[in-house]
């Protein structure tokens, strides 16, 4: 459901994609500054290598892709004794939930066009700034983050 805090998700994240930053960079951006203020922001070096469906290959939307980073950074776990299904389970229903707004979950699916061209980014700088209002759509709902 569209609210003031999902919209301000995707112009944060179509935000940072427009100035330069790629779609699962962009992602991270937005959310941690919403937020996990306290995530050090040099953090978006991980996420990097996702942009292009990781590295270029036209894989996994990196936006998808970032968008699990954060759900695991949320409720991720940090040592093998404790349950990873939280975050399994939340990886799956959101990249489910990906795949039912857009058809495909696949980058060179999502977005036919050449890498870099005008169509190719404001094609992706859509996808971004939706899929940041559809993340916190979805920790809405999961009472992850506010209303």
């Amino acid at each position: 459901m569209e609210n003031d805090i999902t919209v301000e998700a995707r112009n944060r994240a179509g935000g940072h994609f427009k100035s330069g930053y790629n779609c699962a960079e962009a992602i991270f951006l937005a959310f941690r500054e919403m937020l996990t203020p306290d995530v050090p922001a040099d953090m978006v070096r991980m996420f990097t290598g996702l942009g292009g469906g990781l590295g270029h290959a036209g894989c996994m939307c990196g936006a998808l892709a970032g968008s699990a980073l954060v759900l695991g950074l949320l409720k991720g776990r940090t040592s093998q004794e404790e349950d990873r299904e939280p975050a399994y389970d939340l990886a799956r229903e959101f990249h489910d939930r990906f795949e039912q707004k857009y058809g495909y979950t696949c980058c060179r699916s999502l977005n036919p066009h050449p890498f870099d061209t005008p169509e190719h980014l404001k094609n992706c700088l859509k996808i971004t700034g939706n899929t940041g209002k559809l993340l916190m759509e979805f920790l809405q709902e999961k009472n992850l983050a506010a209303q």
